[in-house]
């Protein structure tokens, strides 16, 4: 699987502010591995209580997996909107038309609607009802046709764990192009207004305290720009994650095997890594995690200024 990050675009009071990972429109591209669909069907039979059910619809799947994880993380789920729902699917028929995977279409392609997310949700007849808004998009070209499996790659490459878990987003629209041998998955995200997220000096943890089954292995050069370059097969990355208008500052971030010592890590904050939102902090272990291990994690800092502190522990598949 490879992943690309794009650009995230917040727009307030009449200005618009572009910086990779500023905004919310990141992209991953390639095939899953070919056990990636069994793979998620593990994961939704082992949370049989609480994970959503095949429903026969990909995009469905993929936006329900997506409100899942948000939902385990204490964040506002995504409310389906059927314009947002256009503008997704002719972003997944381009892609699927052309063979590609990129945010951006190009005039006179088969299947084009509109250059940029912002042109195609114009397009759609999508309209922010106030100055201030954020919008996103998120894709996955997978090698099954599952979209839990679309989706929890998603949550799982770590820049784009930072559009799908961003605690502002409120209404979603998603599509898939494709059939059996494979999907083109997008999800386009928004929030029509800034003044409804955590609040100010709150955040929230990824994996979730206590959440079972995580994953063992983050394969970091499906992304790009790889968060852990010359690492291939690394831990599952562990994030926090503020308000977009809010801001992080890491004083301590570990990993540790229960009762052991802290792991190597690569720390992604926005001081050191221009695709980390300045809203968001994460640490990837460099080495792949020990299966059917409890691992314990602290963060010490600030957001917004405000002193925090927490300790939460998670366990492996």
């Amino acid at each position: 699987m490879a992943i690309s990050s794009g650009k995230l675009f917040r727009g307030s009071a009449g200005y618009i502010i572009a910086a990779a990972l500023l905004s919310l429109a990141l992209v991953a591209c390639g095939g899953a591995p070919a056990d990636a669909a069994s793979s998620t069907a593990a994961v939704v039979s082992a949370h049989s209580e609480d994970a959503p059910r095949p429903s026969g619809n990909s995009a469905t799947d993929g936006l329900n997996w997506i409100n899942f994880r948000r939902q385990e993380a204490g964040l506002t789920l995504l409310q389906r909107n059927g314009r947002l729902d256009v503008a997704a699917s002719g972003q997944s028929n381009y892609l699927q038309a052309n063979k590609t995977v990129t945010h951006i279409q190009t005039v006179g392609k088969p299947a084009f609607t509109g250059v940029t997310l912002t042109d195609r949700l114009a397009a759609s007849g999508y309209a922010f009802s106030r100055d201030g808004h954020v919008s996103g998009e998120v894709i996955a070209s997978t090698g099954s046709s599952s979209g839990f499996n679309a989706a929890d790659e998603l949550v799982t490459a770590i820049y784009h764990r930072f559009v799908v878990l961003e605690p502002m987003s409120k209404q979603a629209g998603v599509a898939v192009a494709g059939g059996s041998d494979g999907i083109y998955f997008t999800a386009d995200m928004v929030a029509d207004g800034l003044d409804h997220g955590l609040g100010i000096g709150k955040f929230i943890t990824y994996p979730v305290a206590d959440q079972e089954l995580v994953p063992t292995v983050f394969h970091s050069d499906g992304e790009k720009p790889d968060p852990v370059p010359n690492h291939h097969d690394v831990g599952f990355p562990v994030s926090i994650h503020a308000d977009l208008l809010s801001s992080v500052q890491v004083q301590r971030f570990t990993l540790r095997p229960h009762g052991g010592a802290p792991l190597p890590v690569q720390l992604l904050t926005s001081a050191t890594d221009p695709n980390t939102p300045t809203s968001a902090a994460a640490i990837i272990p460099l080495d792949v995690l020990l299966a059917s291990t409890l691992y314990d994690v602290q963060f010490v800092g600030r957001v917004d200024g405000q002193p925090v502190s927490r300790s939460w522990q998670f366990s492996t598949q």
